[in-house]
């Protein structure tokens, strides 16, 4: 591995926050404001393309912010972890800024200032989360996408809507005081807070009842924005957000910082070695395997289509986190890997939804009797999605979770692979009854209506295409399987 210095990481982070007064100052220019979020995202994600052949050689570009002491700096630097949940970040919010302009002029939101703003702010703290070279910069940049998503969640400003952003603030801040705990002991611990492969406190001495507690205490820090169980009920609540915003939690930045926190705890942190030695991987096996079954079986007992969206995705973090947790090559590679995968299928299923509300005004799924007769581009992506997250080939979904079963086979756990094979039956049960309505169902309705705007369907119809392909091909473009391999080598140290 090799270091070298370069300005592209923090360019990339300030880009989208550039566009910020951009985009304010636009207020009554609605052509112009959406032309600074657009541009903004394109730029950003040409940024972090640029790093891909570095990466991919074994370099790892690094730029310093400040140097607060020794062991204790500001820093970014671009891993195969990072670049991978920066290249995913980056990429779907172009195809988000797009739907976002549909969805927005669509339903005759207000306040659309305030929200492309708070939108770039978070991308922004996303990118930073991706590219920090150590746990302070982490923590800085997971406090700001907190701040800078709290407007996004009380748009609509209603008493439900404030209520969920309360709620969201009362977790994700909780959170942050466990996590900056956390920080403050392993730097007491290891003299330093730089993510290192294999673990920085590998070989570090600590008591079983002391590294359970700093376990724990990082694991309520990320977990919360992991979606882990029983800490999660911030997330469904928050589905009172116009659906843009859900896209932003459910696939983009923030749920996906909090599971790529807890490969970064799991893998550069405490490491295998002390993650096995303690145990620690076992309860997180639990957790995991817990939430899973457990937010599926709430999925089938909702019939609004957002929330029951909503308890699929705290399912299906948590495969990433079940993978880390095995502690095996074949598990972190499916771990990584199910970022991409979740993130591109996720995204697609709420482009959906918001595209039903939008045109049809629809969200329940009872309501939707013979609608892919009226928007069979739309469906017709749901349904590519819906299968790939129940793991059927050729979509990326089934890659991801070939791994992750490959994971609990190489590790022994034969009951993890029961949790995830049981989870996929599951999900079929959950996705197929909207599927059956839409397609073989009549339609009930007196008005036809047609497909949404094609500000909506291009984006929806492009991340499923996208979850094709990256199950057919996955290094096409970027090479994500490649750089999943790779983190998982580095940590497992092979």
């Amino acid at each position: 591995m090799t270091t070298y210095t370069t300005i592209v990481p923090l360019l990339a982070v300030l880009v989208s926050l550039a566009a910020v007064p951009l985009i304010l100052l636009s207020d009554r220019k609605p052509n112009l404001r959406e032309f600074w979020t657009i541009a903004a995202g394109v730029v950003k994600f040409a940024l972090v393309i640029s790093l891909v052949p570095q990466v991919a050689a074994g370099n790892q570009p690094t730029f310093s912010l400040l140097d607060i002491s020794p062991g204790l700096e500001l820093a970014l630097r671009v891993d195969p972890l990072g670049l991978v949940f920066g290249l995913i970040a980056s990429g779907l919010w172009i195809f988000t800024s797009f739907y976002t302009i549909g969805y927005m002029r669509g339903n005759n939101e207000k306040k659309q200032t305030r929200f492309f703003a708070s939108f770039a702010v978070c991308l922004s703290a996303t990118i930073g989360i991706a590219f920090s070279a150590n746990l302070l910069t982490f923590l800085i940049f997971f406090e700001i996408l907190t701040i800078a998503t709290y407007p996004l969640v009380i748009h609509k400003e209603s008493k439900e809507a404030i209520a969920g952003g309360r709620k969201y603030l009362v977790y994700t801040l909780t959170a942050g005081n466990l996590l900056i705990a956390a920080t403050a002991w392993t730097y007491s611990l290891a003299g330093g807070l730089d993510f290192v492969p294999g673990g920085l406190l590998t070989g570090v001495t600590m008591s079983p009842t002391s590294a359970a507690i700093l376990f724990l205490l990082f694991l309520g820090g990320v977990g919360v924005k992991a979606g882990i169980m029983p800490i999660h009920s911030w997330l469904p609540t928050a589905m009172v957000a116009p659906t843009p915003v859900s896209a932003l939690l459910h696939a983009v930045a923030v749920v996906k910082s909090g599971v790529f926190g807890v490969i970064r705890v799991v893998g550069f942190i405490f490491g295998p070695q002390t993650m096995a030695n303690f145990g620690l991987n076992e309860i997180l096996i639990v957790v995991a395997g817990t939430t899973i079954l457990l937010a599926s079986l709430l999925a089938l007992s909702h019939t609004n289509l957002k929330r029951r969206l909503a308890y699929s995705t705290v399912s299906q973090l948590s495969y990433i986190v079940l993978g880390a947790a095995l502690l095996t090559p074949a598990g972190f590679t499916g771990s990584v890997f199910h970022i991409v995968s979740h993130a591109t299928l996720k995204i697609t299923l709420f482009f959906c939804a918001g595209a039903i509300y939008v045109h049809m005004h629809k969200e329940d799924i009872r309501e939707l009797n013979g609608i892919g007769t009226q928007m069979p581009w739309t469906m017709g992506a749901f349904t590519v999605a819906a299968m790939g997250l129940a793991g059927v080939p050729p979509l990326d979904g089934f890659l991801s979770k070939f791994y992750l079963g490959l994971g609990t086979l190489e590790g022994g756990h034969t009951a993890a692979l029961i949790v995830l094979l049981t989870s996929g039956v599951l999900n079929i049960a959950y996705f197929f009854p909207i599927i059956y309505r839409a397609f073989f169902r009549p339609y009930e309705g007196k008005k036809e209506y047609g497909e949404a705007t094609p500000f909506m369907v291009v984006p929806l119809v492009s991340t499923a295409t996208l979850s094709l392909l990256f199950g057919i091909y996955p290094n096409l473009f970027f090479g994500f399987y490649d750089l999943a391999v790779t983190v998982s080598r580095s940590i497992m140290g092979i």
